[in-house]
């Protein structure tokens, strides 16, 4: 059965750095678009950024570009990202999904909490 597991999150001061990973199984991870969406508290998800199944196509939120960088290991079905200058909107639960764009996910993990906050 297809399995994400998202990780990595944690509390950080504003202008911080995380990197998250999603542990991925069950499923051709190699063959899949893959990408982040985040909920912040009391509002819906929020699609982050995606990649291409090769990896060299990635796209970003207006909200994390420049910010923001996703990246595959497909010899280790692992997604990560890499979070830089991180500010207060930035808090939510993470999750990785299968897709490049939108919401929406036919699976999703627990999720990791990020909190940036002083």
């Amino acid at each position: 059965q297809v399995q994400l597991v998202e990780s990595g999150g944690g509390l950080v001061q504003p202008g911080g750095s995380l990197r998250l990973s999603c542990a991925a199984s069950g499923f051709t991870f190699s063959s899949y678009s893959m990408k982040w969406i985040r909920q912040a508290p009391g509002k819906g998800l929020e699609w982050v950024s995606g990649i291409y199944p090769g990896g060299g196509v990635t796209t970003y939120a207006d909200s994390v570009k420049g910010r923001f960088t996703i990246s595959r290991d497909n010899t280790k079905n692992t997604l990560y990202l890499q979070m830089n200058s991180l500010k207060p909107e930035d808090t939510a639960v993470y999750y990785c999904a299968r897709g490049a764009t939108g919401a929406g996910a036919d699976y999703r993990g627990q999720g990791t909490q990020v909190t940036v906050s002083s």
